[in-house]
């Protein structure tokens, strides 16, 4: 369930177009003593739907950059002996599981596509205009005209993407999300000593016990302004909005006495800013890299004074060694778990 993309696209915009209805027909049989043969013109097929598809088998909307355009089969026209045009195919689109679709004109959201197999119903075929057959009455025997197909509905669409993850792992460049998520995880994310690794969210799933698992996520680094599109900014908030709790992990050898909570802090007015909500979602606080600190005692200090002072969940460990991850893990478990009762 874990995965990896060198091009993570999250945002797309695409136009679609549902089939237009087929015509009517204007056809008249050829029989002796009725006026004109009788109408015998058939009504023309409706116009195939448009529809998205929620499919876990896809992790980005990366397709539609490629092919942005998407159109339904039209109706086909009635022809004589009353033979009604065939319907137009519905076009089916797929979307990875998570992606939210808005009206690209007025950003109103129109589905949110959150669960393997939904379906949304993005443009809706036209109907197949009525042969001249229709319109014989006693007074109008042979009538000598029929409809036309009503057009397709067309609309330009944004899809975001939004992983559906459990847990979200933020934190400035460096803190180390990427090497922790690797440890309690199957992702397999890259790794390096420079701001900014990790490009793109990594995805993993963690086993606790025999009988629990959830999903966590790997955002990229955080920065302050990241709101207002900083580093690598609001293109990732968004991917924090769906999980249910959160772990501020941050580099212990950056704190400083004088402010000790300011890396805390800066992320979490960076997620009230973008999104108020995300401050009000359960939260553990990791203060990561203790295999750097000789100083023990100061780390015991450390997590005191973040409890004390900020009411949260606060964990010592070293993702590099795996100290201290395993509690930290298992209090997480039991956020969601919480949540469920």
């Amino acid at each position: 369930m874990c995965f990896y993309m060198a091009r993570f696209i999250d945002e797309a915009i695409i136009h679609v177009k549902a089939g237009d209805g087929g015509n009517g027909c204007v056809s008249f049989r050829r029989e002796k003593y009725v006026p004109k043969g009788g109408p015998d013109g058939g009504d023309g097929g409706k116009g195939g739907d448009v529809y998205l598809v929620a499919t876990s088998s896809k992790h980005t909307l990366l397709d539609f950059h490629y092919r942005r355009i998407f159109r339904a089969e039209r109706g086909q026209h009635g022809r004589g002996k009353n033979q009604h045009g065939r319907s137009g195919k519905d076009l089916l689109i797929s979307v990875p599981v998570g992606t939210v679709v808005k009206d690209a004109l007025t950003g109103e959201v129109l589905a949110d596509l959150a669960e393997d197999g939904q379906k949304w119903l993005a443009a809706r075929g036209g109907r197949g205009g009525r042969g001249n057959a229709r319109f014989a009455t006693p007074t109008n025997q042979a009538p000598r005209f029929a409809e036309d197909g009503e057009k397709g509905e067309e609309r330009d669409l944004k899809l975001e993407l939004k992983l559906l993850a459990d847990v979200g792992i933020v934190g400035f460049p460096n803190a180390g999300k990427s090497t922790l998520i690797s440890v309690i995880s199957d992702a397999k994310p890259k790794i390096a000593d420079y701001p900014f690794t990790t490009l793109v969210p990594q995805l993993g799933v963690v086993g606790v016990g025999t009988d629990r698992s959830f999903v966590v996520a790997d955002i990229p680094g955080l920065i302050e302004g990241a709101h207002q599109g900083a580093g690598l900014g609001i293109q990732f908030l968004k991917h924090i909005e769906r999980t249910r709790v959160l772990i501020h992990l941050i580099d212990i050898t950056s704190i400083e006495l004088d402010d000790p909570f300011r890396p805390y802090q800066i992320i979490r007015e960076e997620l009230k800013n973008f999104n108020p909500d995300l401050v009000e979602k359960p939260e553990v606080v990791a203060l990561n890299k203790i295999d750097l600190i000789q100083d023990q005692n100061h780390v015991k200090k450390l997590v005191a004074l973040y409890q004390k002072q900020l009411g949260v969940p606060t964990f010592a460990i070293s993702a590099l060694t795996r100290k201290g991850v395993s509690a930290l893990i298992h209090k997480v478990s039991q956020l969601l778990y919480d949540q469920k009762e």
